[in-house]
């Protein structure tokens, strides 16, 4: 999941604005909010079985950690974006995989997730998050296997990208990158810095998708029924689309999604009346290419 905001080394039981408190784990804020996704996947298909992403792996972890996620299953507008956007995801992820079959597949900020486990056709695929995560990581899953690799990077540090160690085969052709509820959770000049790392370096036809909030959430996290209970903030957000290409000159926009999608007629006539006021979707999923 996300890189910390340099808070202290542990998270104790955080509090919303209206005060309901929920127990965390042992790790800063921003990484603790691994167990949003997560709580989504092992259960989230009891109240949306139409978009259940079948994940079989997220339960038995919950029940490692002992964590006690039911504010979080509470919050069914998350639980509902997150069985979306993993969803979505994964769909992206396997026509590409099955364009590219050779390719390399990168999860900058993979907290828990298991995305392997959905695609087949990857060759190869690294998992990345801090220190911290990964170790947590190793603790809880099983013995990866010869197409599964891992790196330890912090993505609010300049030149991240060696820190990957990718081999040269890897940058034969296009890469398949994520980034997935973390960018949000940066400082704008650290997520300027994280997109232009990746066009500096990544082949042509590499693609990276990511999540964006529409600016007027940032500063808003604390009322976010799920966010709000970790302590995170919310740091980035855009006003337009446009913005993610203007970050370097490589990047192109493949394609967006709004989450509006999910809730039907009524989420995309609400996004349309928002729309003037906000600029952006009031969340996105994008996908940049790299020319």
């Amino acid at each position: 999941m996300p890189a910390p905001l340099h808070h202290p080394p542990t998270a104790g039981p955080s509090a919303t604005p209206g005060g309901a408190r929920i127990h965390t784990l042992p790790l800063p804020p921003v990484p603790s909010t691994l167990l949003i996704p997560l709580a989504a996947r092992a259960h989230g298909g009891r109240y949306f079985p139409q978009l259940d992403c079948a994940d079989t792996q997220a339960a038995g972890l919950l029940q490692q950690l002992g964590a006690d996620v039911s504010a979080y299953l509470a919050d069914r507008p998350t639980v509902l974006n997150v069985l979306w956007r993993t969803r979505r995801i994964r769909a992206l992820a396997q026509d590409f995989f099955a364009a590219h079959p050779p390719a390399w597949g990168i999860n900058l900020g993979c907290g828990l997730s298991q995305y392997l486990q959905w695609l087949p056709g990857a060759a190869h695929w690294l998992d990345a998050d801090l220190p911290a995560v990964m170790a947590l990581r190793r603790r809880l899953l099983p013995t990866p296997t010869a197409r599964q690799h891992s790196a330890a990077i912090d993505l609010q540090t300049p030149d991240w990208w060696p820190a990957l160690q990718l081999p040269p085969e890897a940058l034969a052709q296009p890469l398949w990158a994520m980034c997935e509820g973390v960018l949000m959770y940066l400082a704008p000049a650290q997520v300027r810095q994280v997109l232009q790392e990746f066009a500096d370096h990544a082949p042509p036809g590499s693609r990276l998708v990511l999540d964006a909030i529409a600016h007027c959430g940032v500063g808003q996290a604390g009322w976010h029924a799920s966010v709000g209970r970790t302590g995170a903030q919310f740091h980035w957000g855009i006003g337009c689309l446009s913005e993610l290409t203007r970050m370097h000159p490589r990047l192109r926009l493949h394609s967006s999604y709004n989450v509006a999608e999910c809730y039907g007629w009524l989420g995309l006539w609400l996004e349309a009346l928002w729309r003037p006021w906000i600029g952006a979707p009031l969340y996105t999923l994008a996908v940049l290419e790299v020319t």
